[in-house]
């Protein structure tokens, strides 16, 4: 994500009409490290409302948009990234969305007011930088909605995280929280009060009201964008948001307690020290690292000094050994994988989708017995179709879906586990990239952000079969 694009309002405001209505799946034949498949939900409907195109039978409704204001007397945030729902109780979701917003923002963008008159309406002791002197909070956090998929309506609407920078992603946790990720590493100085590069924890909660913001600092200081958590919650894996960074594996001491601490690690493949598996091919890399869906062995490297004040956690990692990955972004668990997308990877730098299968022994010393496997599982080859993946979810179906963030139309592609794809969605009401994909827990309802319109989308239609 482009930080000169997080800081122009002008750019939230213009709205480009595109019309990607009916795409031409003969422009993509050939094109892709993947096959496009022949099956599906079919060619897009031009959306006249100008603002989504969908296959037959599916629709959307915006549930939350930027500027409204919420029942805590807030506005809603711009610059909607990250989300994740959560079962609300008596019919009804939770959606936790992150904002992607810094201190050096507009503060029309942010929560309290184009003048920061609302700022008196929260505690400000519930702000985890609340800035320098007379300056601004930052301006980045949560939100938290609770919906009502069968009526169609917003229950309530609130601020859930408070004082964070540029909430990109993050990712859930099956003690039902929402851990949030700062991309920015901005250090205390003349306009932060705190250090920044931290994840902290939102419990999935309908009471209105302010998390306190403890930042995870086990989890480490870089460039943070999404985490995915084990299902028995034994490892946390973390992308990191640099053309040279690494994937890096936290094993908490106790399972379900992040804040207890544990061990920060980093992906090294076997007997391949780093490995370079951007495939950016140069004067530099002479030939390709790696061939599509042919796995290969990793093991973890322990990390020291994780709070890393001079945002150099990557670079230590990759001289003891770490892979290199290009923007880790998107990151996902499914039932037997975990999904990593890398935006600026592969050949053509315009995205790769990695595909890592853990240990039956993972996080344990057992695990050496038994490697956890790592392969490419899809690469883009052209601006086509899954440019730049981004944020990504696995389906009830098992069917992967990833948000686009390229330079000029984007969407949503839907990627079958033979990594097949095919176009699901296309934003027609700007180029900005869509993020924040999720399901609800019963699978009826995909949830999804046009980022720089600041808009909360819920798509209900024919979806496929739960696997």
């Amino acid at each position: 994500m482009n930080a000169t694009d997080r800081r122009s309002f002008l750019r939230l405001l213009a709205v480009t009409s595109a019309g990607f209505g009916g795409l031409d799946r003969a422009a993509f034949a050939g094109r892709l490290h993947a096959p496009l498949t022949d099956g599906g939900y079919g060619r897009l409907r031009e959306d006249p409302h100008g603002i989504l195109d969908l296959p037959s039978g599916f629709t959307y409704r915006v549930i939350s948009r930027w500027g409204e204001e919420m029942d805590d007397g807030l506005l809603v945030p711009a610059m909607h990234d990250g989300m994740a729902c959560f079962d609300g109780g008596d019919g009804r979701v939770l959606l936790i969305r992150n904002h992607e917003i810094g201190i050096d923002a507009d503060p029309r963008l942010g929560p309290y007011g184009p003048n920061l008159e609302r700022l008196g309406r929260i505690d400000r002791s519930l702000l985890f930088d609340g800035g320098r002197a007379e300056g601004p909070p930052s301006l980045g956090g949560t939100t938290s909605i609770v919906y009502d998929p069968t009526t169609g309506e917003v229950v309530r609407h609130f601020l859930s995280l408070a004082g964070t920078g540029r909430n990109c992603a993050g990712g859930m946790t099956p003690w039902n929280s929402w851990i949030t990720c700062e991309e920015w590493t901005q250090r205390a100085g003349e306009t932060c009060a705190q250090d920044h590069g931290w994840c902290f924890e939102v419990p999935a909660s309908t009471r209105l009201g302010l998390t306190p913001p403890r930042p995870l600092k086990a989890l480490g200081r870089f460039n943070h964008e999404a985490i995915a958590v084990a299902p028995d919650g034994r490892c946390v894996y973390l992308t990191e948001d640099r053309n040279d960074g690494v994937l890096y594996r936290f094993v908490p001491k106790e399972p379900g307690r992040l804040a207890a601490g544990g061990r920060l690690q980093a992906l090294r493949i076997k007997d391949r020290p780093s490995l370079d598996t951007r495939q950016w091919i140069d004067g530099a890399t002479e030939s390709r690292t790696m061939d599509r869906q042919e796995p290969v062995a990793v093991d973890w490297i322990d990390l020291e000094d994780v709070e890393a004040p001079n945002d150099d956690l990557r670079f230590r990692a990759v001289e003891a050994g770490a892979a290199i990955f290009a923007r880790g972004e998107g990151i996902w668990s499914g039932k037997e994988d975990v999904f990593v997308a890398c935006t600026t990877g592969g050949e053509a730098r315009i995205g790769q989708i990695f595909r890592y299968r853990p240990s039956p022994a993972e996080g344990t010393p057992e695990e050496a017995a038994s490697p956890g496997m790592l392969d490419l599982f899809v690469e883009a080859e052209t601006g086509s179709i899954v440019e730049n993946a981004d944020n990504l979810t696995v389906a009830p179906s098992g069917d992967l879906y990833v948000s686009e963030d390229g330079p000029g139309g984007n969407g949503v592609v839907r990627i079958h586990p033979d990594g097949s794809l095919e176009r699901f969605a296309m934003n027609r009401v700007s180029n900005s990239e869509m993020a924040g994909v999720c399901f609800s827990p019963d699978g009826e309802t995909m949830f999804v952000n046009i980022q720089q319109q600041g808009l909360t989308l819920a798509i209900r239609g024919p979806w496929a079969a739960k696997a």
